[in-house]
């Protein structure tokens, strides 16, 4: 099974796969003036047939700075802006920065804090979707034929402090008779020369300006007493599926976090290079990839609660986005638990707290730093928040972590918020002061290794172990459960871990066998299983990005701990395998067979590697003897029964270079 399609199996919500010097840094905001934007009106005439827009943007702000003598607005490149007035008609001196995709406006007298300005930019462009985009290698915006999308994250109109700086706006989108606009808020619509003209009206303060054009009617479907109006079109057969799942995990989450901003919502397919999923406030983009054969219950359950998180519930600043990428993954974690049981949770939660301890710097509270689409950005904010709150649940308990959520929705809905409002808003449901526990995972970066050492002793009750947990983080504390396997029933006690070595003394009836340290695995920390996993992890976003040097470097990491890990050897035979390496392929896919055969679907997928590199080969008799050893063991894993069927009746054929 290849890397791509292996995360895209384990993480559907995630869209960024490159980082590029495009991308917009934390830097750049830090140096510019600060201000408030209140209110947009978006006036924007879009001409599918030409690609292009043109559009006028009044912008209601408030300097949040004394004597401010310039300001910078973030601007898509590929947009042209004619000019720019203040609210008396004068103009603006401008000049584009296309290095920090900035508009720079400069006033002939500072501006004063907290006085109202209002500002008009007329611009235009073309969007074709083959344009650089602020965040390099994803397309967030594409004018076509038959369809469009203008998403929040292209800049497609003039923006300040992105994802932190909330507005309320009012759109008025022009398109030609026969479309169809999908945006945020409130719909008026009208017909004046030939075009429709939609009007859109949001009234809280959120993020809106994301749009959809469409063509066609929409496939109305309702679940749940919720209702969707999907435009798919190369996934219209999906389109029902698509519905239904919406219907049925939107209801579920109004239990987590209350009546959803919008009860029904609208649902478009984007096309190919935008992100997988995206939440605009009432209006849901899938790409076509992601949309798939099968309804994509996970990548929806992500995307769904960002109709909470994100739109209603905003970060402080970038640094406090682990809080909304973090519970958004971990909301599709609940998710699986709901339908499919705990273990699946615990399986799950393996593997987030592998993907967050491929990044060590920065700690979360330094998200910033990162860029935004990036592995390193998701790995952090994604899934080493969803881990920080797998963690918080635990310590918390069920009760005090849904007391939580109910409690964030209450006092923070259409507002800001910062990690130490969390904080607060956790310990006043749990009733316990968390303070070690934020300044470990938030502030500080690492993960504890557990070493055990104790002595069992003959009571005259029964037996009492005495020992100790030793770690190297001086400023740890958790608690944590010790599993107590005895000759009887198996006990569980909770021991404080508290800096470097935490004593404990444990009564039992039964004599004891065994102890197992946090035995279902609800502390982010380290082992040697995981510290194979992790280097595996690092080493398949290397090769993501074709740094095959790197990566081989990252999977002998993991060999050198385990000789024995077939996802290691497997991962090393699939890099030999694209550099047409066949020889060395085909010893480490031997490899991958002789090992501990973890995860299972190594075994089916390296006998029909085998087969392929016998077939390229010549060696057609061995190559079917791979396929059908392959079809024995009855693993079906990302299709591999059809492939190994395939190919066992027709040889596989290398695809020539372009070169």
């Amino acid at each position: 099974m290849s890397i791509a399609i292996r995360r895209s199996l384990l993480l559907p919500g995630l869209a960024g796969l490159l980082l590029g010097a495009g991308s917009l840094t934390a830097q750049d905001r830090d140096r510019r003036a600060k201000f408030d934007i209140e209110h947009y009106l978006l006036e924007a005439d879009i001409n599918p047939r030409t690609q292009t827009l043109g559009a006028r943007a009044t912008v209601k702000l408030t300097p949040a700075e004394d004597r401010v003598g310039g300001l910078a607005f973030e601007l898509n490149n590929a947009l042209t802006v004619t000019k720019v007035t203040d609210g008396e008609g004068r103009s603006v001196p401008m000049s584009r920065n296309h290095q920090d995709y900035t508009v720079r406006l400069s006033f002939n007298e500072p501006l004063e804090k907290g006085k109202p300005l209002t500002l008009i930019f007329d611009y235009e462009g073309r969007l074709s979707g083959q344009e650089d985009s602020p965040i390099y290698g994803i397309k967030f915006a594409s004018i076509q034929n038959d369809y469009a999308f203008l998403l929040y994250p292209s800049r497609w109109f003039p923006m300040n402090d992105y994802q932190v700086d909330r507005y309320t706006a009012q759109l008025k989108i022009s398109v030609p008779e026969g479309y169809r606009v999908l945006a945020s808020g409130r719909e008026l619509k009208e017909t004046a020369s030939g075009k429709e003209v939609y009007t859109f009206d949001i009234t809280q303060p959120a993020f809106p300006g994301s749009i959809g054009i469409v063509k066609g009617e929409a496939l109305r479907v309702s679940s749940e007493g919720v209702t969707s109006n999907v435009y798919f079109r190369k996934g219209a057969a999906m389109a029902r599926p698509y519905g239904e799942e919406i219907g049925k995990i939107l209801t579920w989450e109004t239990s987590l976090y209350g009546l959803a901003p919008s009860a029904n919502l609208a649902v478009m397919e984007t096309e190919d290079g935008a992100p997988n999923g995206y939440s605009a406030p009432g209006v849901l983009f899938f790409s076509p990839r992601a949309i798939g054969q099968t309804a994509n219950t996970r990548l929806i359950a992500n995307q769904l609660s960002r109709q909470w998180l994100g739109n209603m519930i905003g970060p402080a600043t970038r640094n406090h986005i682990w809080i909304i990428n973090g519970l958004a993954r971990y909301t599709e974690m609940l998710w699986l638990e709901h339908t499919a049981g705990p273990g699946a949770l615990e399986t799950e939660a393996k593997d987030v707290f592998i993907e967050a301890l491929t990044v060590e710097q920065p700690p979360l509270i330094q998200s910033a730093r990162l860029e935004d689409y990036s592995p390193e950005f998701w790995a952090a904010t994604g899934s080493k928040g969803a881990a920080v709150f797998q963690m918080l649940r635990g310590v918390a308990g069920n009760d005090g972590f849904g007391k939580m959520l109910k409690a964030i929705m209450d006092g923070f809905a259409w507002k800001n918020m910062h990690t130490d409002d969390l904080r607060k808003v956790a310990e006043q449901a749990s009733g316990q002061n968390l303070q070690s526990f934020f300044i470990q995972w938030i502030e500080s970066t690492g993960a504890p290794e557990f070493k055990l050492e104790y002595t069992v002793f003959r009571t005259q009750k029964g037996f009492r172990v005495m020992g100790k947990i030793a770690q190297d983080l001086d400023t740890f504390r958790m608690p944590v459960t010790l599993k107590i396997e005895t000759e009887g029933n198996p006990e569980e006690k909770v021991v404080e871990v508290v800096g470097t070595q935490s004593e404990f003394i444990i009564e039992t009836f039964g004599k004891p066998k065994r102890i197992i340290v946090d035995p279902a695995g609800r502390v982010l920390r380290y082992n040697d299983d995981m510290r194979v996993l992790v280097a595996i992890r690092r080493g398949e976003q290397l090769a993501e990005v074709s740094e095959f040097g790197d990566s081989l470097k990252e999977y002998q990491k993991a060999l050198d701990v385990n000789r024995a890990s077939s996802l290691a050897h497997y991962r090393v035979a699939e890099i030999f395998f694209l550099q047409n390496n066949y020889q060395s392929a085909a010893n480490e896919f031997r490899e991958a067979l002789n090992g501990d055969l973890e995860p299972k679907w190594t075994e089916v997928w390296s006998h029909i590697n085998l087969g392929k590199i016998f077939d390229i080969t010549g060696q057609r008799e061995r190559a079917q003897n791979e396929y059908n050893l392959a079809l024995r063991t009855k693993d079906n894993t990302q299709g591999a029964l059809e492939e190994a069927a395939k190919y066992a009746k027709e040889p596989f054929q290398r695809q020539r270079s372009a070169n």
